[in-house]
């Protein structure tokens, strides 16, 4: 009842914004002449960014004086549930966020209006192209983060190993690993979760496709997909601990980095914090491919309601909100996640901004990316069934071809 109470509040909360358009004196939505007052609803800036994003909408209100944001910010664990019910009854914000994993079942039901004349050269690419639909931008990047390798240099200096490049692939890796894996001292050579969000990255990095090109089928049980499970799980053991010894326990892995026992690390950008001050010596490279490169990708954006008013008003704050200066300086002042430009020049604060000193990977990642399949409802279901089928192969419970079969086939009942 207490957990319905919140998400009650939230959804009030939410439906507190005025209906989409429903308030200002332009009705003709170019947001020209009379001033006109457009919602916009979100999540990024919860918990302690709210003031960052006060800080753009000033700034776009001071640039157009004839357009006003009102704001209304909820907690992500009520964000969602709310924006469906204001969808449900036609009382959507003007603006509204969305991530990347429900960007398609948003644009499937038309909620989300088309943008039109969005100046795509501001943004990187694979972000931008994240939120096309044959061909037609439904939504904004508003930032993104993605998943690096981390390595020891203390360690791979003592093994006398050359340091990962951008160049190097799942062999190069293997064969690092192993030479750093040290028993006798507890050093592990490498870490990789066996779950389903590097294994779909891995079926790409091997250069397979985890769904069928429609969508309506898994593909994931193919040679490439066998290749990329048994990449995965051929580590558990052997270069990187096992779940007996704590592996997928909560931090287990950036403590073990932390305390020097690991040689490297997949993870993501937003664990840097986590090793300011341990270990001294340690950066960053974009992660290993087997036949490609396939980096994973993470990312918000902003879109605007078909049922909107004011659309035209709406897409300039939505540009605002996603590629000004502003916008750029706030994010990277506070750390507030990284902006989706593609101008490297306004960039060159984070890639100075201290360990780790090869900044530069993170955006070299984006060069080849790995979206992660959506299916709606059943996601985390289809999650489940991969990362149950993997660790029944990391366990030797399953051979690998068995346990990818049962698996796409469970995953074929919940895409019909």
């Amino acid at each position: 009842m207490a957990g319905l109470g919140v998400a009650t509040a939230a959804i009030l909360g939410l439906s507190g914004c005025a209906a989409a358009g429903t308030t200002g004196g332009d009705t003709d939505g170019d947001g020209a002449g009379e001033q006109v007052t457009i919602t916009y609803s979100n999540f990024i800036s919860n918990a302690g960014n709210e003031k960052n994003l006060a800080t753009i909408v000033d700034a776009f209100e001071t640039a157009n004086p004839d357009i006003k944001v009102k704001v209304t910010t909820l907690a992500y664990s009520d964000y969602f549930t709310a924006l469906q019910t204001d969808l449900a009854g036609g009382s959507e914000a003007d603006l509204f966020d969305i991530e990347y994993g429900n960007y398609k079942a948003y644009q499937a039901d038309g909620v989300l209006a088309p943008l039109k004349g969005v100046d795509g050269s501001k943004y990187r690419e694979s972000l931008l192209k994240a939120y096309q639909t044959d061909g037609v931008q439904y939504g904004l990047p508003t930032s993104f983060s993605n998943v690096v390798l981390y390595y020891n240099k203390d360690l791979f200096d003592k093994a006398g190993v050359s340091y990962p490049t951008k160049d190097w692939t799942w062999a190069d890796e293997t064969a690092a690993a192993q030479k750093l894996t040290d028993p006798a001292n507890g050093v592990f050579g490498d870490y990789q979760p066996i779950t389903y969000n590097e294994f779909y990255k891995a079926v790409a990095q091997a250069g397979g496709k985890f769904l069928s090109d429609d969508g309506k089928s898994a593909a994931f049980d193919s040679p490439e997909g066998i290749e990329a499970a048994n990449w995965l799980a051929g580590k558990n053991g052997t270069t990187m601990p096992t779940p007996a010894q704590g592996a997928g326990t909560p931090d287990f892995d950036t403590n073990l980095f932390k305390d020097g026992k690991l040689a490297m690390l997949h993870t993501g950008i937003w664990v840097f914090g986590s090793f300011a001050e341990t270990p001294k010596n340690w950066d960053i490279a974009v992660e290993p491919g087997d036949t490609q490169k396939a980096s994973a990708l993470f990312s918000n954006a902003v879109v605007v309601s078909a049922n909107s008013k004011h659309k035209e008003a709406a897409q300039k704050f939505a540009e605002f909100l996603s590629s000004s200066k502003v916008m750029v300086d706030v994010r990277l002042n506070s750390g507030w996640e990284l902006p989706p430009i593609s101008d490297d020049s306004q960039l060159n604060s984070y890639l100075t901004k201290g360990a780790p000193a090869n900044r530069q990977a993170v955006f070299d990642s984006l060069d080849a990316v790995a979206l992660a399949p959506t299916i709606g409802d059943n996601q985390q279901k289809m999650q489940d069934i991969v990362t149950n089928a993997l660790g029944q192969i990391a366990a030797g419970s399953a051979t690998t071809e068995a346990a990818l079969k049962d698996a796409a086939e469970k995953v074929d009942a919940l895409l019909k």
